[in-house]
């Protein structure tokens, strides 16, 4: 079940809503355990058992770290759990990948396996990781309730497209937490503008992506269409997943943190990773880069720790080779700027340093969305005209003026423009009297995109 469908919008949510605030307050955690689970059942069926099974093990072996706290015990404790955790998360995602590049150098001929990716399955395996660590740490309480950490790991807002929430974000929410009016008001209005983000202009720039990718009529103004339809499609898609998540969560109480803040407004590949899927970003730094010794090393080590993070974060977007690519790509960028890079990019001016970074994300999107290096190739080398495409067709022009407006509210929107301008104070006031009117009007628009049946993809299956 995703939540750009008509049965969760009309079905799900508003069913778990009405029990949730009916029933009493030690009830609540256990009505959101029970729809989790649910809410996962209709996406994943026969995986909800693996989902269960990885709680009970983070359960138990957060419970036996604190246990033997400060002990050599605790160490090997979470060692076990991490080898676990990501053991089972390397066979359901990336077992035939390796496989297949074992066939490849090797020259072996062993069987694939045949086992489907769960959802989310990505997300909440750093969930419970960075429980576990924290408990460790001892920068959070261990949780002896296994049906409050099942419902932190499984809560059905962020499960299958994050942010990433840590235990130690909501650990006072799990067990109190308020519910006004306000807040609710608040999370519905987050959420009908992450729909709107995700129906109204991730999917249709998303049709133009596909469209692309069938056609046999190539211009150069094609391949720059499709180039900045992909990083818009993206941009929204993922943005608008995490406003809904956010509303979502507030619509029960919590508070998450925000996981996108203009990324294309950045100044630097180092800013758009402050700005950029915040939850992943800091996640790798706190638990992977840090650990490995961050900056405070040697140079060469450094280096490397900043290599390791991204092959990591590559990886975890996909079993394949252009995310490898596409998280290489970032590190060796980020490795550019902090050596020598920055430095020159803070003397430009603001416009050539946005340049800079919008045409590079773009670059990056085209590895994401490769599916193989032949076709990466072939997409960069066509925004300059490679390979003898005219500069444009007919084709072309006539999905330019297609989705002029799409793109030009995508771009608009991708920056603060629009908040700053209805956050004026005289446009404010009038912003606030029309606000029900306009959430509504987007609700029943993306409703009738939804019932008519048109393209909405899932980004996140291979998550």
């Amino acid at each position: 079940m995703v939540f750009s469908s008509i049965t969760f919008l009309f079905y799900f949510l508003p069913s778990v809503l009405a029990i949730y605030y009916i029933v009493p307050k030690k009830a609540k955690n256990f009505v959101l355990l029970l729809s989790s689970f649910l809410f996962y059942y209709f996406g994943e069926p026969k995986y909800v058992l693996l989902m269960a099974f990885s709680i009970t093990l983070t359960y138990v072996f957060g419970r036996l770290i604190a246990k033997y706290q400060k002990t050599e015990y605790a160490k090997l404790f979470l060692i076990l759990a991490i080898i676990c955790s990501v053991g089972l998360l390397v066979y359901f995602k990336y077992a035939n990948f390796l496989i297949e590049n074992i066939n490849l150098w090797l020259n072996h001929k062993i069987d694939f396996i045949y086992v489907a990716l769960p959802i989310g399955i990505s997300f909440y395996t750093f969930q419970m990781l960075s429980y576990l660590i924290d408990v460790y740490k001892e920068e959070a309480k261990v949780q002896k309730n296994i049906f409050k950490l099942a419902m932190y790991v499984s809560l059905f807002p962020q499960l299958i497209a994050g942010p990433i929430v840590r235990y130690t974000t909501i650990e006072e929410q799990i067990e109190n937490r308020t519910h006004t009016m306000k807040k609710f008001a608040l999370g519905v209005r987050r959420f009908i503008l992450g729909l709107s983000k995700k129906v109204l202009i991730a999917n249709v720039l998303g049709e133009l992506v596909s469209t692309f990718l069938a056609s046999k009529e190539m211009s150069i103004l094609y391949y720059w269409l499709y180039a900045i339809s992909a990083m818009l499609q993206i941009y929204f898609d993922f943005s608008g997943y995490s406003d809904m998540a956010i509303g979502l969560g507030k619509m029960f109480g919590f508070e998450f943190l925000e996981n996108f803040n203009y990324p294309y407004i950045a100044k630097s590949i180092t800013d758009f990773w402050r700005r950029w899927h915040i939850s992943l970003s800091s996640w790798f730094r706190d638990y992977v880069y840090i650990p490995l010794g961050g900056n405070r090393t040697s140079k060469i080590k450094w280096l490397r720790n900043i290599m390791i993070v991204w092959l990591l974060t590559g990886l975890w977007h996909g079993a394949a080779w252009n995310f490898v690519i596409w998280g290489l790509f970032f590190g060796i960028l980020l490795i550019l700027e902090k050596l020598f890079l920055g430095k020159q990019l803070e003397k430009l001016p603001r416009l050539l340093s946005h340049i800079y970074v919008l045409f590079l994300v773009m670059i990056s999107f085209l590895i994401f969305n490769g599916e193989s290096t032949a076709q990466i190739l072939q997409n960069i080398g066509g925004l300059v005209g490679i390979g003898g495409v005219p500069l444009v067709s007919n084709e072309s022009l006539y999905y330019l003026k297609s989705y002029f407006v799409v793109i030009v509210i995508g771009v608009v929107g991708a920056t603060p423009l629009l908040k700053t301008f209805v956050n004026l104070p005289k446009i404010k006031k009038i912003s606030n009297l029309l606000e029900p009117i306009y959430l509504l009007g987007l609700l029943l628009i993306c409703t009738s995109y939804i019932v008519d049946g048109s393209f909405n993809p899932f980004l996140y299956f291979r998550f």
